[in-house]
């Protein structure tokens, strides 16, 4: 795809962040089986239900600009998910795995948060309102579970960590 203009560049970052998403949604289950903290498995299983919204969401603003997403798979992401997923196949303690498991996903959050904000930034210059309001909401959205992640790992987490 050449990108001749920001409508270019909005729609590349728009297919990036929707491959993203639906990574996400095949990453997560795994994550939320392999969470020994009932309140960690909580947040993943929360967080697929609302990835489906956040794709749900990069669809309609798609459809503002009347594209389609390229359909080429996201790197970043693919990478941030192997590495993840490479925690699973770790002998650790419980808590050691949830915390480790809480610093992947928020890895994965800051990717995210990043993308929508680019995103929100590309649609505000190009006028798309509607746009803007959509990707502010995910990112809002991504930005309340990195700090329930946070929350987690201070409050419930890591204490339990052994030194």
């Amino acid at each position: 795809m050449a990108l001749n203009n920001i409508q270019d560049l909005f729609v590349k970052e728009l297919s990036d962040l929707h491959s993203a998403e639906l990574q996400i949604l095949e990453a997560l289950p795994k994550l939320s089986k392999a969470a020994q903290s009932a309140e960690l498995t909580k947040a993943f299983d929360h967080h697929r239900a609302q990835t489906e919204v956040h794709r749900d969401r990069l669809e309609q603003v798609f459809s503002l600009v009347g594209a389609k997403p390229s359909g080429e798979k996201c790197k970043g992401m693919a990478g941030l998910l192997a590495e993840g997923e490479s925690l699973l196949k770790e002998e650790a303690p419980s808590e050691i795995l949830d915390a480790a498991l809480i610093g992947a996903a928020q890895r994965v959050e800051h990717y995210e948060m990043a993308g929508y904000g680019c995103a929100r930034t590309y649609a505000r210059m190009l006028g798309l309102d509607a746009g803007v309001l959509l990707l502010q909401q995910t990112l809002d959205e991504e930005g309340q579970t990195d700090h329930l992640l946070t929350r987690l790992a201070e409050s419930t987490i890591n204490p339990r960590v052994p030194a």
